[in-house]
């Protein structure tokens, strides 16, 4: 089955779900009425969950404000058997309930069926549907999509309602060195430094993003520092040709008895008479 198809109508299901929730809530109360209260034990976080990294301090308070005002907004799981249930949205919420120790959540359970592949599909368009991953996350998701259904960037786009330049320009971050994904991950870094970064070698990579996080640059400083970084690998092949020309001008000067003239990488040689072009002429043919 093609991708979009099948899953679009499980998303839609979900969806559903969160608004006859919605639709039911009575406005005097800050709760779901009919959302489910779940064993958080019994819950199992998505295997194919895209999304790595989760902010701690972020996970903290949101556990602190669940302790004091109750979680307003249920997670949606699906039923794996009986008493066991697989998360589909909610992964922050569920963690902020581990770390305060509460032992059930308020859930909404999606009647629907998913196979491994179409849960690994649900997880990723849901992610970016939802824009909870961060650009490094979102590059592998895109990149696992397109290598599973064997789809254009084109395709994708459609799919998940982004441009097609969005989305070749986040896959173009899968270039980058893997020590500067990992700093893109844990967001030590933006998007825009790591987009300036693509196509620099990967040791300077690793350099430049040091220095983007120990001196806090800019995007713009980040540029600057690239582009002269590209200028001095230039500036060696210059300074190397100039030298070479140097070393030979006494040479030349000495054994060149033609007026003559040295541009970079040239020599002109000017004739005042044929005498002189049929001298030079031997002394070619005696070489």
């Amino acid at each position: 089955m093609a991708l979009g198809k099948g899953l679009g109508s499980i998303l839609e299901e979900v969806g559903l779900a969160y608004d006859s929730e919605i639709n039911s809530l009575d406005e005097t109360q800050e709760v779901y009425i009919d959302a489910q209260e779940i064993a958080v034990e019994h819950i199992t976080p998505n295997p194919y969950q895209p999304r790595k990294h989760f902010d701690e301090n972020a996970i903290e308070e949101l556990s602190q404000s669940i302790k004091r005002h109750g979680l307003l907004q249920p997670i949606v799981v699906i039923k794996k058997d009986e008493d066991h249930y697989i998360l589909v949205s909610g992964e922050r919420r569920l963690r902020a309930h581990k770390l305060a120790e509460l032992d059930k959540i308020k859930a909404i359970i999606a009647d629907v069926n998913l196979d491994d592949l179409r849960l690994r599909e649900l997880a990723l368009v849901e992610n970016i549907q939802r824009e909870n991953l961060n650009a490094m996350e979102l590059a592998r998701s895109y990149q696992e999509l397109i290598e599973q259904h064997s789809i254009r960037h084109e395709d994708l786009a459609d799919i998940v309602h982004k441009s097609r330049s969005h989305i070749t320009n986040t896959l173009r971050l899968l270039k980058l060195d893997e020590y500067v994904q990992s700093k893109l991950l844990d967001e030590s870094i933006s998007q825009g430094h790591a987009k300036i970064l693509v196509g620099i070698d990967e040791d300077k990579q690793k350099s430049i993003a040091n220095t983007i996080i120990g001196q806090k640059l800019s995007v713009r400083e980040t540029e600057n520092l690239v582009k002269a970084h590209k200028n001095r690998e230039k500036s060696p092949k210059i300074s190397k040709s100039n030298s070479i020309l140097e070393e030979y001008k006494n040479e030349l000067y000495n054994c060149l008895e033609f007026k003559h003239k040295i541009k970079k990488n040239s020599l002109e040689i000017s004739f005042q008479d044929t005498h002189e072009i049929e001298k030079f002429l031997s002394i070619l043919k005696k070489v």
